[in-house]
């Protein structure tokens, strides 16, 4: 009987944590398409009755872009979960080398790398695979490797870092940048959770870290996050090396 009501305990809690997760879903894409497109019809029509000259309306532009590339990104990581919702989603395992994980990382952020002078590194065994999802395990990474750029500072080292525990395979990202404050940690997965500009102003939701938990569900994983304030910060995901 026991084992009955903890079943429907976590059944309850998993429904409620899904239904709060749609929910601010709507909310974020309701709130910030508005945003975005009125700001762009204000600006217009300003510039029409003449209100605002041509000078001022160009200085307003790169903000404007910067927040259509955030609402932007927004929209592709609502769409990524969104096909994992509807239907009869199922994972689709291929053996994966973790190396290729690397280049795959290494060849999208060259230009942001670059752009903040930052040394990106392999550690771990060159010869590690495992067999996952490898749609899911990239978005999954793109994300985290997302916000290692964004809150490091220029100079800095990130590392891809790779170890075997058992049937598991641990990858992790580590950055020495910003980190977080261990107050807010506890809240990282849930829309209460504050967004926090990236060291050279970049702008994102706090979407992405929750479509990642739910994707490292699916590929039947975990994720363990450690972060120091002004130190860095470790994102772990611990993976079943072979997943059917």
């Amino acid at each position: 009987m026991n084992d009955l009501i903890n079943e429907l305990q976590l059944k309850i809690e998993r429904l409620e944590n899904e239904i709060n997760f749609k929910n601010g879903l709507i909310s974020i894409l309701s709130h910030d398409s508005k945003e975005l497109f009125g700001t762009f019809l204000w600006l217009i029509e300003e510039l029409e009755q003449k209100t605002i000259s041509e000078e001022d309306f160009f200085k307003l532009l790169p903000q404007i872009k910067r927040d259509a590339r955030k609402n932007l990104q927004t929209i592709q990581d609502s769409v990524s979960w969104l096909k994992t919702q509807y239907g009869e989603f199922k994972i689709k395992p291929v053996t994966i080398m973790v190396t290729d994980l690397f280049h795959y990382l290494e060849e999208k952020y060259a230009a942001q790398l670059k752009e903040k002078n930052i040394n990106f590194y392999f550690k771990g065994d060159h010869h590690a695979f495992l067999t996952s999802d490898r749609v899911l395990l990239e978005y999954v990474l793109d994300k985290i490797f997302n916000n290692a750029v964004k809150y490091s500072f220029p100079g800095q080292d990130i590392y891809l870092q790779e170890s075997t525990e058992g049937d598991q395979v641990v990858l992790s990202v580590i950055d020495s940048g910003t980190g977080i404050n261990e107050k807010y940690l506890p809240a990282i997965y849930t829309h209460g959770n504050p967004v926090f500009l990236g060291t050279a102003g970049e702008k994102g939701v706090g979407l992405s870290l929750k479509i990642v938990k739910n994707f490292i569900s699916l590929l039947k994983g975990n994720i363990q996050i450690i972060s120091t304030e002004n130190k860095g910060t470790t994102v772990s995901l611990f993976l079943r090396k072979f997943i059917e």
